[in-house]
């Protein structure tokens, strides 16, 4: 059984015990967090396709901790001005641990 999630503007394929980082979410680490953007069900063959999401389904997730992500760097340039400049970004992340998928 796995499923397709939207969280965060991204699309994730899950499945019961998947760890995965998704978009900053504003719940404590250990707390427990649903999900009820279901877009795609895929359970023993059947397959249910959202429109846009699926009815009465939900994943029960943990929230294992909040992260930083890699650092990416922008760097501005303008030739022959003197003008360099470097600007870095770090991605807040939520790390979640899938307990189960409700269908």
């Amino acid at each position: 059984m796995y499923a397709v999630i939207e969280t965060g503007s991204k699309q994730y394929r899950v499945a019961p015990g998947d760890t995965i980082e998704v978009e900053y979410l504003d719940t404590e680490a250990g707390q427990t967090v649903t999900l009820d953007r279901i877009l795609f069900l895929a359970n023993d063959g059947k397959f249910t396709v959202g429109r846009p999401t699926v009815n009465k389904a939900s994943i029960v997730a943990d929230v294992i901790k909040h992260i930083r992500g890699p650092k990416k760097v922008a760097f501005k340039m303008r030739r022959r001005k003197g003008y360099h400049r470097t600007v870095g970004h770090r991605q807040e992340l939520t790390v979640l641990k899938i307990k189960e998928i409700n269908a």
